[in-house]
């Protein structure tokens, strides 16, 4: 008994630890450092307040003990025998390593978008999910800020993962690490996405931070985590979504004033000379 609550607490130690630094980079980076000087990148123009911060770092305290329990649980317990877990390398070709790290990621883009749709219902999210959506203008400390209840129904799907494919534990690891730091650039409150993007065909699958932060402010639609493919096959995506990108987009990458005023005089001074 003793030996396990010793790796309950290093498991919870070790989850607690990665979202402080995961999360707490990006919030000292965006929040403080750079807040002035990429103003133009901020989703939403108020700000959240200090209070909003403590109740998330609070929750998800609370859900990093969660977390901790159901990782023990798959595997530290009898129920290991019934996962897909394999320990030895060799088991499986190691390319196998980052394509079970991608199937991870979209099995778990699945059961988020039908879980997050079931949170949405009336009855469950009064009762539950309201909580995170007290996070209106959500910062990277929401991104495990939820209800006790919810917080099992999140991490639930680490149980769904090592039951329906062959995974390595050091997959495990890297599903929710990888896992994370997406899920803190959803609820970064800044855009950071490469101007690039909204002109390729990744701008059709993946979600951004704008995709999330819609979904926060305006409760409904965007219920995808990594992907679009769900909100657009099933018509749930926020029809502001792709206005309010480019607006964003459009903003960060306009010219600065002093560079349009200097275009300007070289233009005037190209067609003098031609004069």
């Amino acid at each position: 008994m003793e030996k396990a609550l010793q790796v309950l607490v290093t498991i919870f130690s070790i989850t607690a630890l990665r979202y402080f630094i995961l999360a707490g980079v990006p919030f000292f980076l965006f929040y403080k450092l750079i807040a002035k000087w990429y103003a133009k990148g901020k989703i939403q123009n108020r700000s959240a307040s200090a209070k909003d911060f403590i109740r998330e770092i609070l929750h998800s305290m609370q859900t990093s003990a969660v977390f901790a329990v159901i990782a023990y649980v798959i595997l530290y317990t009898p129920l290991k025998n019934y996962t897909q877990l394999y320990d030895s390398f060799t088991d499986f070709p190691l390319w196998y390593l980052p394509v079970s790290l991608v199937l991870s990621l979209v099995i778990h883009d699945s059961y988020f978008y039908w879980m997050h749709r079931l949170l949405h219902h009336k009855k469950m999210f009064n009762y539950a999910h309201v909580l995170h959506h007290k996070s209106t203008n959500p910062s990277p400390w929401a991104s495990y800020s939820f209800h006790f209840f919810e917080a099992w129904a999140e991490g639930a799907v680490l149980l769904v993962i090592v039951m329906v494919m062959p995974i390595h534990p050091i997959v495990v690891v890297w599903f929710t690490i990888v896992g994370f730091v997406i899920n803190v650039y959803g609820h970064l409150g800044y855009e950071v996405a490469p101007k690039w993007l909204r002109g390729s065909f990744l701008f059709q699958i993946v979600n951004t931070s704008v995709h999330h932060n819609i979904h926060h402010s305006k409760f409904r639609g965007n219920y995808g985590l990594y992907f679009r493919v769900w909100d657009r096959l099933m018509g749930t995506e926020h029809p502001d979504y792709v206005k309010e990108y480019d607006r964003l987009q459009e903003s960060r990458f306009a010219k600065k004033p002093v560079e349009a005023l200097e275009m300007a005089e070289n233009i005037e001074h190209r067609m003098l000379n031609v004069e």
